[in-house]
């Protein structure tokens, strides 16, 4: 749906960052009147990387995050049970334990669902109800009042999955009015594609309240071969024209609807090199309009590769450029 907010059973739809009045979430179990998602002060981006739930990494901490995305929950198998990596319990208590002292200092946590691998719950799971379960137990099991779900792939252009989520997390708000939820899309310098535009018209017809599209500054293909910090900003300027069509924005809600990811170093796809330059380029950019978040792929990555010596495709446990340990997260926070 594009323009105006609307009602949408019962509930009245907050566009993208209807957070500008930054409420408290509030308590995840609450049953006061339905609130706002809680956002950083307006002109202040936070700093939020992708981590992984179950394996620390001595540069996690680097920038002092305000937030951790915690990396990923997604089906077991075949069934609608939620598993980290889609074998672990969300229960499990190394991950309970890793959990509390990510955020003993204060930091929060955020559940995101899906990523390039394995399945996605929507994609598994039969109904809304049994999906809006789903998604309730890893939260509640991380003790989170945030949801990311990184769509992408096959799934993102899985029209049934795509409604299904939708409708699922519209539930899982009627019952969590606190419940901040961000959609992780793939992005290309010019904008997000027609299956990204289809999943945010999908979650705004069900009157889902999507405090931040992040954008997947990252892997755009073989014919991109310029500066990576540049196409960032390209990528978020046609992604914000966007969003302020889709749900009807002003041009600095837009931007405060909108987070920013990038793949560290060598990329997946060669000939793409995302450098410190590139992230001191993208905070500044961020800060400047208004970003609500920015965030890197990932913490674990964050060191160089042994010896030091550059790499000639993507690794795991590193970054493949010259670096200190922790630099692009001191870089990503300002």
């Amino acid at each position: 749906m594009r323009g105006s907010p609307r009602s949408v059973a019962g509930l009245v739809l907050a566009p993208v960052l209807a957070l500008v009045a930054g409420c408290s979430a509030g308590d995840a179990t609450t049953d006061a009147a339905p609130a706002r998602p809680t956002a950083p002060a307006p002109g202040a981006t936070a700093y939020a990387p992708y981590v992984s739930a179950t394996t620390a990494s001595p540069t996690d901490s680097a920038g002092s995050p305000t937030t951790y995305n915690l990396a990923f929950v997604i089906s077991s198998g075949s069934g609608c049970t939620p598993r980290w990596h889609g074998t672990r319990p969300v229960d499990d208590t190394a991950v309970t334990s890793r959990i509390a002292r990510l955020t003993g200092s204060g930091a929060d946590v955020r559940v995101s669902f899906g990523g390039a691998s394995g399945k996605e719950l929507a994609a598994t799971c039969d109904t809304a109800a049994e999906l809006a379960e789903a998604y309730g137990t890893a939260l509640d099991a991380a003790g989170a009042t945030r949801a990311d779900f990184d769509i992408e792939g096959d799934e993102l252009a899985d029209s049934a999955s795509v409604a299904l989520r939708s409708e699922a997390i519209a539930l899982l708000q009627e019952e969590r009015t606190g419940l901040e939820v961000s959609f992780t899309l793939p992005v290309m310098p010019s904008g997000l594609d027609e299956d990204g535009l289809a999943l945010l018209e999908s979650a705004n017809d069900h009157g889902v309240r999507v405090a931040t599209v992040n954008l997947m500054t990252m892997n755009y293909g073989e014919s991109y071969d310029g500066d990576m910090g540049d196409y960032a900003l390209t990528a978020a300027r046609a992604a914000h024209a966007q969003l302020r069509d889709v749900f009807g924005l002003s041009g600095a809600a837009a931007w405060r609807g909108m987070a920013l990811t990038s793949m560290i170093g060598v990329n997946d796809v060669e000939g793409e090199t995302f450098t410190l330059e590139d992230a001191a380029q993208v905070r500044a950019f961020a800060e400047e309009k208004g970003v609500a978040w920015v965030s890197m792929w990932s913490a674990s990555r964050d060191r160089p590769c042994d010896g030091g010596s550059p790499a000639k495709k993507a690794m795991t446990g590193c970054s493949g450029v010259s670096q200190e340990d922790g630099a692009f997260g001191e870089a990503f926070s300002g």
